[in-house]
């Protein structure tokens, strides 16, 4: 049988570089050798593309990768491949950037298209369409940065110049606390923080405008932190659903990554009827957003109600060996590697 030449490309000029590192060196080393030939490219985080070699070494997070043979002339290169396989978390990798430059090449590639990755980034317009599809969520406020000042954008898209002290007036007016200030674009809880009173507010908000112009301050649920994974394109399924049990006050970059005490506990210990729930929410989500081959939802499951909302979608979502998209499936009976091949399939087939 002709190998399947695969293109795994990691790496990235987003906050997430590190992560997709580990999530790749996962990939390639759980994908069947006996199906693919395997083309490793590393992006760096200046935009430079690099073949890589050391595909069998055991990347750990934060290690440098040692930069192999510059790609010269990156579509040429990529037009020999018949498949590709982004692993790219976080801006230029996951919001609709690359996925448009692999259909104007029009190569097949694992998970979202242009208009699922964009919106799915962009946790504002992921709301929007979330609130079109009747999915129970937190309430939020939108704002945007603006020179020196901050526009407020309210339900009706009305937009208000304000300083951040009126901002933060304004959010108290429409929020409780503790609540959650979150740049639009940005994934792996890069930029979020949670704000107990109004100084916390405006500190957080500045600290966002950092990773994005868009901000988005949302009100604290207590409560269950649970996760859903999803697989295929037009025939969804979805995984068990897992819960995080954050070692920080929320489950932090920090939380996720560096911190040891964070744990997972897969299946959630949550009643029947409210997993079965939050399944049916997920793969709708994900079709909501016009979603095909993979991604994570993520929801709240409110103590004392049991009201599940909707947190947010994440359309390429963690594959270290710790991440829960994978361990999610692997629960529901896919293996790591029976689960790369169904998504390198379901790009091949683009049905």
């Amino acid at each position: 049988m002709q190998k399947i030449k695969l293109g795994v490309i990691f790496g990235g000029m987003s906050t997430e570089n590190e992560v997709s590192v580990v999530s790749a060196n996962s990939i390639l080393n759980n994908l069947d050798q006996e199906k693919y030939e395997i083309y490793p490219i590393y992006i760096s985080k200046d935009g430079k593309w690099y073949e890589y070699q050391k595909k069998e070494k055991e990347m750990k997070f934060g290690e440098t990768i040692k930069q192999d043979k510059e790609i010269d002339d990156v579509i040429k290169y990529l037009k020999n491949l018949e498949v590709l396989f982004p692993v790219l978390h976080g801006l230029y990798g996951e919001d609709g950037t690359i996925q448009g430059l692999f259909e104007l090449l029009k190569i097949p590639y694992v998970g979202c298209k242009v208009l699922a990755s964009s919106v799915g980034m962009d946790k504002v317009y992921t709301k929007i369409i979330f609130e079109r599809a009747g999915l129970k969520q937190a309430k939020y406020v939108y704002i945007r940065k603006y020179k020196d000042k901050y526009i407020y954008v309210d339900s009706q898209f009305n937009e208000k110049i304000m300083d951040l002290d009126e901002v933060a007036k304004t959010t108290q007016e429409k929020l409780e606390y503790p609540m959650f200030i979150k740049p639009s674009n940005s994934g792996s809880s890069v930029g979020i923080n949670k704000a107990k009173n109004k100084e916390e507010l405006e500190k957080n908000i500045e600290i966002a405008a950092q990773f994005d112009n868009k901000i988005l301050i949302e009100q604290g649920i207590t409560g269950h932190e649970v996760e859903c994974a999803v697989l295929g394109n037009e025939d969804v399924i979805a995984s068990c659903v897992g819960e995080i049990k954050s070692a920080d006050e929320f489950y932090s970059y920090d939380a996720k990554y560096r911190n040891e005490e964070s744990k997972t506990c897969i299946p959630a210990q949550l009643p029947e009827s409210i997993s079965e729930e939050i399944r049916k929410q997920a793969i709708k989500a994900f079709k909501a957003i016009d979603g095909k081959g993979l991604s994570r939802v993520d929801f709240f499951v409110e103590k004392d109600t049991n009201q599940i909302y909707i947190n947010e979608i994440n359309t390429l979502p963690g594959f270290t060996n710790i991440s829960m998209y994978p361990k999610l499936f692997e629960a529901s009976g896919i293996t790591y590697k029976e689960l790369l091949s169904k998504l390198i399939d379901l790009a091949i087939k683009g049905e």
